[in-house]
C-alpha cells in the first residue's frame, strides 16, 4: 500500500521481500474468503482497537472501511457485506485482487521494482543522508541505499510465510522502544485438558449459536473456577458483571478451544493469564433463552425419560453441548435443576495457557508508538519508517487487522513523502 501511494506520486520505489513471491499472508487470508473490512459504523469499528484506538484511529480517518471497498473497486474487485457485517470480495478470493494490485504497481510511469528472496538483516552506514540496508539473498549478502526506508516486517505469527519476528532484536539494538511480541487472536488450552473421551470424540467440532462471556470486576478477569460447582445457585450466573459477551461459534481442539469467539476474547484472557497464570470464561449454551426459561424447562416433569432425552426434547441440547455439560458436571449437579440451569447459561471454562505465537492468527506487541512520530518514522532513526503488524497494536478478526495494516501503509507513505519534501 505504501509502495502504491509513493509510486503514484512519481517516487522511485523498490520493494524487497524475503519470500519468493509477495503477498503470501494476504493470500492466506483469502483461504477464509479474504475478510477485507467490516461494515459497522466508524465509532464501533475504531473501538475494536482497544487501548490503541487513539493511535490507530487517525489512520482509519484517512483510509477506513469505505475507502478499502473503494480501493478494491478501483482494482476491479467488487465487494459485498456478509450476514455478519464483514466485507468480502464477490469471488471470496485474494488472488484476483493481488494480481490487479501488482499489475498496477508494475505499470506506473515509474514502476515499482520487486526484489524477491531478499531478507533484511540490518542497517549499514548513513552516507549523504542515504541509509544503507543489508539483505541475505541466495547469491549472498547484498546492500541497498535509499533516501527513506519503510519496514513492514509483520509480527511473529505464521513464520513459514515470512513474519518470524527476527527483526525484533535488530530494532532493539538500534534503540527502538518495543513491547514483547505475544499471541493475539489465538486459541487456548483448557486447564487440566479434556477427558480422553471428549477430546477424541469432539476435537475439531464447533459450538454453534453459543455465547462466550468473560466476567470481571473493575476490569479484572477472575482467575478461573474449577467447574460448574462454583455456580450451583442459578442466580449466581447474573452476579458477575461482564467485561466481554458475544454470540457466535468456536471450535474444540485436542487441548482446548479456538475460533472467532475465542479470538475476540483472547486479549482479555491472555493478559490475565500473564498476570495471574489462570483465567476463565463462561460458556452460555443457549444465549437466546433467559435463565428463568431454561430453569423452567429443566424443572419440567420428565417422567421416565433420561435427563439427556429431557434436555434434547425441551432445550435442544444434545451432541457437543450435552457432552460439555457431562465433561464438567457431577451426577449431583444434573440432579439439581438450579445447578444444571446455571451451567447451561454460564458453564465456567478455565484456561491455562494461550497457544504458541506461531499458531496465532496475529500478534500483539512490537514497535512502541513512543518510538514513532505521527508519520510513523522511527524517532531514533531518521528516514526509517514502520507500518503494519510490527507496530504495537492488535485487533480481533473481522476485517480490522487487514484494514489497519493497509491504513498504516497509507499513513507511512504520507510520512515518507513529507520527509522527502522537507529533505529537499
Amino acid at each position: 500500500m505504501a509502495a502504491d501511494q509513493l509510486a503514484a506520486q512519481g517516487h522511485s520505489v523498490r520493494l524487497f521481500d524475503a519470500m519468493p513471491s509477495v503477498g503470501r499472508k494476504f493470500l492466506l487470508a483469502g483461504k477464509g474468503g479474504l475478510n477485507l473490512t467490516h461494515s459497522e459504523d466508524f465509532a464501533a469499528f475504531s473501538g475494536r482497537y482497544g487501548s490503541r484506538q487513539p493511535m490507530v484511529q487517525p489512520w482509519l480517518q484517512t483510509f477506513g472501511p469505505d475507502a478499502v471497498r473503494l480501493w478494491a473497486a478501483q482494482l476491479g474487485v467488487e465487494t459485498f457485506v456478509g450476514t455478519s457485517g464483514r466485507v468480502f470480495p464477490q469471488s471470496l478470493k485474494a488472488a484476483p485482487l493481488l494480481r490487479a494490485w501488482l499489475h498496477r504497481l508494475r505499470h506506473y510511469p515509474q514502476p515499482v521494482e520487486f526484489h524477491m528472496r531478499h531478507r533484511w538483516v540490518g542497517f549499514g552506514d548513513v552516507a549523504q543522508g542515504r541509509q544503507t540496508v543489508w539483505f541475505e539473498t541466495p547469491a549472498g549478502r547484498v546492500s541497498a541505499q535509499a533516501d527513506a526506508i519503510l519496514l513492514a516486517l509483520g509480527g511473529a505469527s505464521w513464520p513459514q510465510l515470512g513474519s518470524d519476528g527476527a527483526w525484533f532484536p535488530l530494532l532493539q539494538a538500534a534503540g527502538v522502544q518495543t513491547s514483547p511480541l505475544v499471541s493475539a487472536n489465538c486459541g487456548f488450552d483448557v486447564s487440566g485438558g479434556w477427558s480422553p473421551y471428549f477430546a477424541s470424540r469432539f476435537a475439531g467440532q464447533p459450538f454453534k449459536s453459543v455465547a462466550v462471556v468473560v466476567p470481571g470486576i473493575n476490569g479484572v478477569v477472575p482467575s478461573g473456577e474449577s467447574g460448574a460447582g462454583d455456580a450451583r445457585d442459578a442466580r449466581d450466573v447474573a452476579s458477575w458483571p461482564d467485561l466481554f459477551r458475544r454470540k457466535g461459534e468456536f471450535v474444540v481442539t485436542a487441548t482446548g478451544v479456538e475460533g472467532s469467539l475465542i479470538y475476540a476474547a483472547a486479549s482479555l484472557l491472555r493478559d490475565h493469564l500473564d498476570a495471574h497464570r489462570a483465567a476463565s470464561f463462561r460458556l452460555d449454551l443457549l444465549p437466546d433463552m433467559s435463565l428463568d426459561i431454561v430453569l423452567r424447562e429443566v424443572q419440567h416433569p420428565r417422567g421416565s425419560r433420561s435427563m439427556a432425552s429431557h434436555l434434547k426434547s425441551r432445550l435442544k441440547i444434545d451432541g457437543i453441548k450435552s457432552a460439555i455439560l457431562h465433561e464438567f458436571l457431577s451426577k449431583e449437579d444434573f440432579a439439581r435443576p438450579e445447578a444444571l440451569a446455571a451451567a447451561i447459561k454460564g458453564l465456567p471454562i478455565r484456561v491455562s495457557a494461550a497457544r504458541p505465537i506461531q499458531e496465532a492468527i496475529s500478534t500483539g506487541g512490537g514497535v512502541h508508538f513512543d518510538s514513532l512520530d505521527n508519520g510513523l518514522m522511527l524517532k531514533p532513526m531518521t528516514g526509517v519508517f514502520c507500518a503494519g503488524e510490527m507496530l504495537d497494536w492488535e485487533a480481533p478478526t473481522g476485517g480490522y487487522l487487514l484494514t489497519a495494516c493497509l491504513a498504516s501503509g497509507r499513513c507511512a507513505a504520507a510520512g515518507i513523502a513529507s520527509y522527502l519534501q522537507d529533505a529537499g
